[in-house]
């Protein structure tokens, strides 16, 4: 329960962290997403699905109080059709290490987009990421543009969005 209650409390500390993203570091692409090995729900991706898309990728496990507070400005987007969304399924317990948890979780959520299983943290770690939730924003050629880690930040994900939808 302590271990919880610190990583509530770092996830809340970091709600208001707005990082970019390092040039040279080997997670600065869409590649890791395509070597994902843990299975996929709701679809999967691959380097043609992505080509010329901005692309959002939402690192969160399922019970994350953080992670739900971002999941209805990600329907929306989804819905708006701009950006092609991916979630990354890293969990917190062993109870959200079960697909049949996450599978009746994602629904309960509204999460429609595909969602890699990543019970072994392999996507986590290639990405750099250490709270829940990160978002991750790419732009059209597949590079990461700004890493947003924590909830009520969508303000900041929306713009950041809108300026890499206009460029080309």
């Amino acid at each position: 329960m302590i271990r919880l209650a610190r990583l509530s409390a770092l996830c809340l500390a970091a709600s208001f962290v707005a990082a970019p993203a390092s040039a040279g570091e080997t997670s600065a692409t869409l590649a890791p997403l395509f070597r994902a090995s843990g299975g996929w729900l709701n679809g999967t991706v691959t380097p043609e699905s992505l080509k010329g898309k901005v692309v959002l990728v939402d690192v969160f496990t399922f019970d994350c109080y953080n992670c739900k507070n971002v999941t209805p400005n990600l329907r929306a987007l989804n819905r708006a059709g701009e950006v092609a969304i991916v979630g990354i399924h890293s969990p917190e317990t062993p109870y959200e290490r079960d697909r049949a948890n996450v599978v009746a979780n994602l629904k309960t959520l509204g999460v429609v987009w595909p969602v890699a299983l990543d019970n072994s943290f392999t996507l986590w770690r290639a990405y750099n990421v250490e709270y829940w939730p990160t978002q991750l924003l790419f732009d059209r050629h597949g590079r990461l543009r700004k890493t947003i880690v924590g909830d009520s930040q969508d303000q900041e994900v929306d713009a950041t969005l809108k300026a890499l939808l206009a460029e080309r």
